[in-house]
């Protein structure tokens, strides 16, 4: 019962998670967490942020560990596939379809219809990352060191286009002196 389940769950999440991995983790949040309890949110957020520092899509990276969690190595293997079997259904026909309607405008206005919903998408991933497993010393009368590095890290980022895996290593090192 539980390969029918991780197929279901991540063939959904293939098939309504567009705009790539960050805006499916809302999606895999709540199927993994909240609906089916595979693991706890502070699971959750653990593995999201070990997703993100292995090689790999970080959807697939979660996949494979929930696949793993719950249903050993065969769980691992079936999830990973089953949320990418409905991408590459999709590009197939997406490129037969270019291919026939190459200048549509019905097809150009759909595409740009979906950019503010992948937007959203990847908000929401966002929104649903700030709790108190990911910033535990906001608002407890702390120094709020992990709210500190979150946005000294977003500025170097987006401002000064700092090189991502330097500021994880960074920002590990203070973690680890400060907590």
């Amino acid at each position: 019962m539980i390969y029918l389940q991780l197929l279901w769950v991540f063939i959904k999440i293939g098939v309504l998670g567009f705009g790539g991995g960050y805006a499916m983790l809302s999606l895999i949040e709540h199927e993994v967490v909240n609906h089916y309890a595979w693991m706890t949110t502070t699971e959750f957020a653990d593995m999201v942020a070990i997703s993100q520092m292995t090689p790999g899509p970080i959807s697939i990276n979660l996949a494979t560990y929930v696949g793993y969690t719950t249903a050993g190595i065969g769980g691992s293997l079936l999830a990973s596939f089953a949320l990418c079997l409905p991408s590459v259904i999709m590009v197939y026909l997406i490129l037969r379809l270019f291919m026939d309607k190459k200048n549509s405008a019905l097809l150009d206005n759909t595409l740009k219809g979906l950019k503010p919903a992948i937007a959203g998408l990847i908000f929401a991933a966002g929104l649903s990352m700030m709790n108190l497993q990911n910033f535990p010393d906001f608002g407890r009368g702390q120094y709020n060191i992990s709210v500190i590095i979150c946005v000294l890290a977003f500025v170097a980022s987006y401002f000064f286009k700092a090189n991502p895996i330097l500021l994880i290593v960074l920002s590990g090192v203070v973690g680890f002196f400060v907590y």
